[in-house]
């Protein structure tokens, strides 16, 4: 970066500081994606934008601030973009649920490569690293399962088991997605994930 380079982009950061750490995030996000939290350094970060370290830590003075605001603006985001909106404008569950899959599925065809689910991809890193981590993505699933099973029948009163039946579909429904995906991932397509939706679905229909 030569020297009036570097005054712009001095300037864009003392005056655009929001949409600097809007950039930051999405940055980080996408190499969380794709590399994984641990393999992404901050020195790569800051190098790949081209900011100053100051201005960087202005925002982000540790990696798992960094980190925190990833899954707070960015992880929780997707899943509400992905899942919870579209489930909750479906006029039912089961109507909802096949879009959500067939769309992830046709995305991974077109892309062509599976990256994962960005929660899932962190919660397998990061878990058992910092309970802080932990916290925030066991409350994003807790949400997820939790709007689902809102459109879920729930169970009947006289219910020996005293378990809410919706709320087991539901934690059965996000755990085929996570475990569908991370299998399509190994194998690089979205077959894994296909049949296992098919699977569920053939279950949920008879139910």
């Amino acid at each position: 970066m030569n020297g009036e380079e570097g005054s712009v982009q001095r300037r864009a950061e003392r005056n655009d500081p929001h949409g600097l750490r809007t950039a930051i995030v999405d940055s980080a996000f996408e190499a969380f994606a794709a590399d994984g939290f641990g393999s992404t350094s901050i020195g790569d970060l800051k190098a790949s934008m081209g900011i100053s370290g100051g201005a960087f830590a202005h925002h982000f003075p540790t990696k798992k601030a960094l980190g925190l605001a990833v899954i707070r603006d960015r992880v929780a985001a997707a899943i509400e973009t992905t899942w919870i909106d579209p489930i909750r404008r479906a006029p039912d569950a089961l109507s909802g649920l096949d879009g959500v899959f067939l769309s992830v599925i046709d995305t991974l065809d077109s892309n062509g490569k599976v990256s994962g689910c960005p929660l899932g991809n962190l919660a397998v890193e990061l878990s058992r690293q910092d309970d802080d981590f932990r916290r925030e993505m066991e409350a994003i699933y807790a949400r997820w399962r939790a709007v689902i099973a809102e459109r879920l029948p729930h169970r009947a009163p006289e219910d020996p088991a005293g378990s809410d039946g919706a709320a087991d579909l539901a934690a059965l429904v996000v755990a085929t997605f996570t475990g569908g995906i991370a299998m399509a991932k190994a194998s690089q397509t979205s077959e894994p994930l296909r049949r296992s939706w098919q699977m569920l679905r053939s279950l949920l229909s008879a139910g």
